[in-house]
């Protein structure tokens, strides 16, 4: 499946996961000892696996993470460090999306505006072409498209099926000259789909990416969809995700089947210490890597359940528990913060 055209799925082999490393002139400068803590973990499992190419800010900043991943138990050997400005530490969005076209892998590269000219993103907007340049993708080409795509608002099955959400991808600041037959027919262009579908519901309080289908509902492979929940009546996003639940269901494979769709538990509201801002907590923000899942926790009781149902949903990969508290104060989980690279498409970690 991982051969076919199109967007690669996440859970085809991997060469390696990209992360852009925050420092102290990014958003995390007041948290970034514990947030250097969560991405230290991340780097720990991942080189355990495959290869972490690591977005730095200048040789002192590679040193720096390098020495944090030693020091969490991570493989030096599977670190791959390269210097790129950034404004923040979002790698699904401005990271590289990964393409087979006649067989032959390229990376795309979309541009990125910091969510709808919500925030400054002129430096993440051109840290895959520097990391390019550098020639942290290997040999693998790299094909720069005028349109603003973020990579948490795409998943897909790996045959020809992408699930996307209304919210994001038709909002008047991503690309106002478009509609969404024009969307979909850049979609299919560029990410050699035949499918897209639409949720018109789905939504988490504190999130500002206008609804990233990475934080509400996921491929796990080309008949399941796992999806975030809320169980709780009592709770603002019980009736909008009961909508997109029901959604959901009147959803069909290629084949005109109903997907097998399993639901996440939902955790407890989380809010910031300082602001009191509802904060975007979601089982749905998980990472595929090479044998295991990395799946958010939030020192909650359901963080134990969110894990057994990933497990039933990927049997045979271990199922790994990442502390992302620090990540949802900046909006974001674990996936938000990582970008897989198939394999072929990151360079080798240098030798000796």
């Amino acid at each position: 499946m991982s051969e076919r055209d199109g967007m690669i799925p996440e859970w085809a082999a991997q060469g390696g996961v990209m992360v852009t490393w925050p420092h102290d002139q990014t958003d995390w400068r007041d948290d970034l000892v514990r947030v250097d803590a969560c991405f230290a973990h991340i780097a720990r499992e991942v080189t355990r696996r495959e290869t972490l190419l690591a977005a730095c800010r200048d040789v002192a900043h590679v040193d720096h993470v390098r020495g944090l991943v030693a020091a969490a138990g991570g493989d030096p050997a599977r670190l791959v460090c390269a210097i790129a400005p950034c404004n923040d530490t979002w790698a699904r969005d401005h990271g590289p999306i990964a393409v087979r076209r006649g067989g032959a892998l390229r990376l795309l590269d979309f541009r990125f505006n910091g969510w709808g000219d919500k925030y400054p993103a002129d430096r993440d907007d051109r840290i895959t072409r520097t990391l390019h340049a550098a020639g942290a993708f290997g040999p693998v080409p790299l094909e720069s498209i005028d349109l603003v795509i973020e990579g948490g608002s795409l998943d897909v099955d790996g045959r020809g099926t992408l699930l996307t959400t209304a919210s994001c991808l038709l909002a008047p600041t991503r690309n106002p000259h478009l509609d969404r037959a024009a969307v979909e027919a850049a979609l299919r262009t560029h990410l050699g789909v035949q499918r897209v579908l639409w949720l018109e519901h789905g939504a988490l309080e504190g999130d500002d990416t206008d609804g990233h289908v990475d934080t509400l509902a996921r491929f796990c492979d080309d008949r399941t969809i796992v999806y975030q929940a809320c169980d709780d009546p009592a709770d603002a996003h019980f009736a909008v995700l009961g909508a997109m639940a029901a959604e959901l269901v009147e959803l069909h494979d290629p084949e005109g089947q109903p997907y097998r769709l399993v639901a996440l538990p939902w955790p407890r509201p989380a809010h910031d210490p300082v602001t009191g801002r509802r904060l975007p907590a979601t089982y749905a923000n998980f990472l595929i890597v090479n044998g295991a899942i990395l799946v958010p926790a939030y020192n909650d009781p359901a963080d134990e359940a969110a894990r057994r149902v990933l497990g039933r949903c990927f049997p045979g990969r271990e199922i790994v528990s990442i502390d992302c508290r620090p990540l949802i104060r900046g909006f974001g989980s674990l996936h938000c913060v990582t970008m897989q690279l198939p394999a072929g498409a990151v360079a080798a970690p240098a030798r000796g």
